[in-house]
């Protein structure tokens, strides 16, 4: 178990989670860099908005992935094996997951 202080957006807290520090970091850095596209890119002040599309940005990744991971896997796979994959409403729910995380760190 690691803890990791949050300093993003003139928001500050730490959190503790089961992951690797080094990993977390990492994860924590990716979304400060996406972050600062953002800002650049959109030219957005408000911090809640940043953080929003932000984190549509890093779903809209995570779906394409999951799509190509999927695609390549049902190349590969029997009709049985098919039944049994993870299928959109669970992306969706994932991706519902990490935006609502997103909108109650910001409030």
């Amino acid at each position: 178990m690691a803890l990791l202080q949050i300093n993003v957006l003139g928001t500050s807290f730490a959190i503790s989670a089961n992951e690797d520090e080094e990993y977390l970091k990492n994860l924590l850095s990716y979304y400060t860099q996406i972050t600062e596209e953002v800002k650049k890119s959109d030219n957005l002040k408000d911090p809640k908005q940043i953080a929003i599309l932000a984190g549509i940005l890093l779903c809209d990744e995570l779906y394409k992935e999951k799509e190509k991971y999927h695609k390549l896997k049902k190349e590969n796979l029997s009709a049985e094996e098919l039944a049994d994959m993870t299928d959109d409403e669970d992306i969706n729910q994932i991706t519902s997951d990490l935006i609502s995380k997103i909108e109650k760190v910001l409030d």
